[in-house]
């Protein structure tokens, strides 16, 4: 009997090996479903800051691509998910953060979506904690809905936005260079 539960367990682990990695403690799933739309992990990196691990983000897309303008300005179904790794992020600095990146995403012309960013941002409004594990996930048809463990919490509609949040990470002025090159070259 012993033996029967030690190969089940051994088989599970490869089942979990092939279909997740891990990096920095989080589980990332090689693909995931978003509205019935099969992605696949393109890459995935650390947002570092002042020497501390704040996220591990992970990027999905219909299919793989090194091309960071293209996955932008693409309005097809992707996600990127951040898994929490730190006590240090809460949910003031997270939404502090998130306009941070929003701001250089757009070369500092907010204006024109600032109420959608607000509207983002109430995914933040509970404290964010450790083992959160947030959604940004983009449909053409729905726009940009965010999850909070599996939970929606807010949507913001339109292409111009979507492109917006991606350039958080992808864009030429990227929130982290290491990550944007996680995200892509993974």
């Amino acid at each position: 009997m012993t033996r029967i539960l030690l190969g089940l367990a051994l088989a599970c682990s490869l089942i979990f090996s092939v279909n997740a990695r891990q990096l920095e403690g989080a589980d990332i799933a090689e693909q995931i479903t978003l509205n019935g739309h099969a992605l696949t992990l393109n890459g995935a990196g650390v947002r570092s800051k002042f020497f501390l691990d704040v996220y591990v983000a992970a990027l999905y897309l219909g299919s793989k691509s090194d091309d960071a303008k293209a996955i932008v300005a693409a309005d097809e179904p992707m996600a990127i998910r951040l898994h929490i790794v730190s006590g240090m992020i809460n949910s003031k600095r997270m939404s502090e953060s998130t306009r941070d990146g929003f701001v250089r995403s757009t070369g500092g012309n907010l204006a024109p979506i600032e109420q959608d960013v607000e509207e983002l941002i109430k995914a933040f409004r509970d404290e964010v904690k450790e083992g959160d594990v947030f959604e940004l996930a983009y449909t053409p048809e729905s726009g940009v809905t965010v999850y909070r463990n599996g939970e929606m919490k807010s949507n913001v509609k339109g292409l111009k936005f979507k492109q917006a949040l991606f350039g958080i990470w992808l864009s030429e002025d990227p929130i982290q260079k290491s990550l944007k090159k996680g995200l892509i070259n993974g």
